[in-house]
């Protein structure tokens, strides 16, 4: 009886789902983009777009082949832009009117009546807005699928990962959205919020973008001054060592002799003393920094990981050693780099940046990521839920 039930909310959800126009509208440009996609190309001699061919030593098949050529494109714009932007806005705009409408048009009345709990009807439709996100997702996934098989010549059943994944992140966003909608019983109330909502994650994850660039950019700087510090030391005891050899005195200013071990390679190398000072100071600077990574992380561990579940798709399809090798020729340099140790220069200036920006987010667990996103959504339905079995509409 109960399974009946649920398969008959079920085929409704769908039938709901079917009739909006959204959905379809949504749909087609689905398959809009990825032909875009299928229009992109790659030669000897750089990307191409239909019958356009842009110029590229750096970025052509000689040096990525075609089909990391597609998986690249998939991961840097199909995803974080077509699907975690635009496709999840539609998906909200068309769904966050499911909960709304069902309190404040009179449907609950009708709906209750039947022998189907609160629970159940809460949840099927809730059901509705993650089956209309994952028929997107699925049909964008198939598309791109086909795309490079036949354009990238590879078989790459892996991208299907992007429909849990893409849903999971929806899912994240889908369930604050649907608590709003039992409290406001409003689909615009509940759509402006959750939107904002939204734009919190994402100051919040900017701000993880910005801690991190610092942190990475200081602590390579402490990297290259340590090593400068251990080649001019090594340079200066060799000049240490024939001074005493030839039995010279060093002394200070004053005439006086120079006992102390590190004065004598100050007064051999005064550039030492302020490679010395440069290293300390961005000792603490890193130390500062790492105590606001560790902050800004305390933060995010309370919020969906929005951005950091969309990055799980690239970790999947895209290593590190290819993703570090398309970053160094996509902008037309090498992966090793040198950077300069004026404190004027911002740290996070350094070029070598955003690779270990790259490396630090992918250091961050599965477990944490989604294990503390899926905590908060279940929190934000277990409430909603909660308040639809208990008021009365």
């Amino acid at each position: 009886m109960i399974l009946t039930q649920s398969t008959a909310l079920l085929v409704d959800a769908y039938r709901e789902l079917n009739a909006r126009k959204l959905f379809w509208i949504t749909m087609g440009l689905n398959i809009l983009v990825v032909a875009l996609f299928a229009s992109l190309g790659i030669s000897e001699q750089g990307p191409t777009f239909w019958h356009w061919t842009f110029d590229n030593p750096y970025f052509n098949s000689t040096t990525i082949t075609p089909e990391l050529f597609y998986k690249f494109q998939f991961v840097t714009w199909g995803i974080p832009v077509w699907l975690s932007w635009v496709a999840t806005i539609l998906a909200l705009v068309s769904t966050a009117g499911i909960i709304p409408d069902l309190l404040s048009g009179g449907s609950i009345e009708t709906m209750v009546s039947k022998p189907i709990s609160r629970v159940r009807l809460f949840l099927s439709k809730y059901t509705l807005g993650l089956l209309f996100a994952t028929l997107q997702v699925t049909v964008f996934s198939l598309g791109c699928f086909l795309v490079i098989w036949i354009r990238g010549g590879a078989i790459e059943p892996s991208l299907f990962i992007a429909v849990p994944i893409v849903i999971a992140f929806y899912s994240f966003l889908y369930s604050f959205c649907a608590l709003m909608g039992v409290l406001t019983r409003s689909t615009i109330a509940a759509l402006l919020i959750t939107i904002l909502f939204w734009f919190v994650v994402f100051l919040v994850n900017t701000a993880d973008d910005i801690v991190l660039a610092q942190r990475e950019g200081v602590a390579l700087r402490v990297e290259d001054t340590r090593k400068n510090l251990e080649n001019q030391t090594a340079l200066t005891d060799r000049r240490l060592t024939q001074i005493e050899e030839t039995g010279e005195a060093i002394e200070d200013n004053e005439g006086n002799a120079i006992d102390d071990p590190d004065q004598r390679r100050f007064a051999v190398n005064p550039m030492l003393r302020r490679t010395t000072e440069r290293l300390e100071e961005a000792e603490d600077s890193l130390e500062t920094w790492n105590t606001w990574t560790d902050r800004v992380i305390l933060v995010k561990t309370i919020l969906p990981k929005t951005q950091e579940t969309i990055g799980l798709l690239s970790r999947h399809m895209i290593s590190q050693e290819d993703l570090t090798r398309l970053m160094a020729e996509n902008a037309g340099v090498e992966a090793d780099f040198e950077t300069s140790e004026d404190s004027d220069v911002p740290a996070m200036a350094d070029p070598r940046v955003p690779q270990r920006i790259e490396e630090a987010k992918r250091g961050r667990t599965v477990a944490w990521i989604l294990g503390t996103s899926f905590l908060f959504e279940l929190i934000m339905v277990a409430l909603a839920t909660a308040l639809f079995a208990r008021r009365d509409f």
